[in-house]
């Protein structure tokens, strides 16, 4: 099977060295050799740079995480490249390397202005979350509710404008709605579930679920465990709401780590029980992955690394998914889009 995976914190961990790309064994969720073993077709590289750890050095943060998506890839002897465009995206698909796309997660190393997208564009950007906390585009769903900003819609026309996917994960629902009302293409959102199943904020409503397959959109499932499971999320929500404080000490940063990884870890089944109730709500072309592997502490029991996503279409297909259905979640619903938005050539 093939995969499109629509997001992944690899390129941070790789710039702070905390994981070996190269290697199965580097320390991360995500290596180059598991992603070909898995058979990944496009992996969705992020961007992820806070004013809050990054202050006045965004810009530049965000250009080194970027040049270490085209190193990785130019490291892998032909066998990934960085795509910009729909023909190169499908081109993956086929017979060339295995696609990356990059991706900012937050618009914060825009510094406020939605005109600096433009040089992140030139620089191969081709996905956009405006906000991962409230900054001056957006109110987030950790943040405030406030809608995007005036800024913050016209940098999400420029997107669309540019051929930049407008990616709402993280997106207060205030944020998420504005969003819909002042753009016209598909939009996604990269890696959050359904609300009706675990009540986090950073999952989508079956309202919403419903507006982004209207819109021809999708999302993908997000393998954290707060995202997942309903029990967890409630035991997880008071240690990650004190780690998201600013200006957190390291030493309680490890401690609330270590207090994480005491929670046992969901079961498998929840990944197919959310792309089933996506797909009840909003039918099948609306659901696919978007794992957060990397920047997430915990993943469900039997996923180790991104090379238990072969795993993936027995357990849909258990679950009762049709091999066409599965063949969606799996790459062909984010395939579709990213193919109808992106520049085509």
């Amino acid at each position: 099977m093939k995969f499109f995976d629509a997001h992944c914190d690899t390129a941070k961990r790789v710039l702070d060295g905390e994981v070996d790309f190269s290697r199965p064994d580097g320390g991360g969720h995500v290596s180059l050799p598991e992603m070909l073993a898995a058979g990944i077709r496009c992996q969705i590289f992020a961007v992820f740079v806070l004013s809050r750890d990054h202050p006045g050095e965004e810009r530049a943060r965000a250009e080194e995480m970027i040049a270490t998506v085209f190193r990785l890839a130019e490291e892998s002897q032909g066998k990934m490249k960085v795509v910009t465009t729909a023909e190169e995206l499908r081109q993956s698909f086929s017979h060339g390397p295995m696609a990356a796309l990059i991706g900012l997660e937050g618009a914060d190393p825009l510094q406020g202005r939605a005109e600096n997208l433009l040089r992140f564009f030139e620089l191969g950007v081709r996905n956009l979350i405006p906000a991962w906390l409230d900054n001056p585009f957006s109110g987030t769903a950790f943040g405030s509710d406030r809608p995007l900003s005036p800024e913050g819609e016209k940098l999400v026309q420029l997107a669309e404008e540019l051929g930049v996917m407008v990616d709402v994960s993280h997106l207060s629902d205030s944020a998420f709605w504005r969003t819909l009302e002042v753009t016209e293409k598909p939009v996604i959102a990269s890696h959050s579930n359904c609300r009706a199943l675990c009540p986090s904020p950073r999952n989508l409503t079956d309202r919403m679920i419903r507006a982004l397959a209207d819109r021809g959109g999708a999302l993908g499932i997000n393998l954290s465990p707060g995202f997942l499971d309903p029990e967890y999320y409630e035991r997880a929500r008071p240690l990650v709401k004190r780690s998201l404080q600013p200006g957190l000490p390291a030493g309680e940063k490890v401690r609330l780590r270590e207090e994480l990884k005491k929670i046992p870890r969901p079961e498998l089944g929840w990944i197919a029980r959310h792309v089933r109730h996506a797909i009840q709500v909003g039918g099948e072309d609306v659901i696919g992955l978007g794992g957060d592997l990397d920047g997430i502490s915990a993943t469900p029991q039997g996923i180790e690394t991104v090379a238990d996503y072969a795993l993936l279409p027995e357990l849909l297909e258990r679950a009762g998914l049709v091999p066409r259905q599965v063949e969606k979640v799996c790459y062909g619903n984010f395939l579709r889009v990213f193919s109808e938005v992106l520049p085509q050539a």
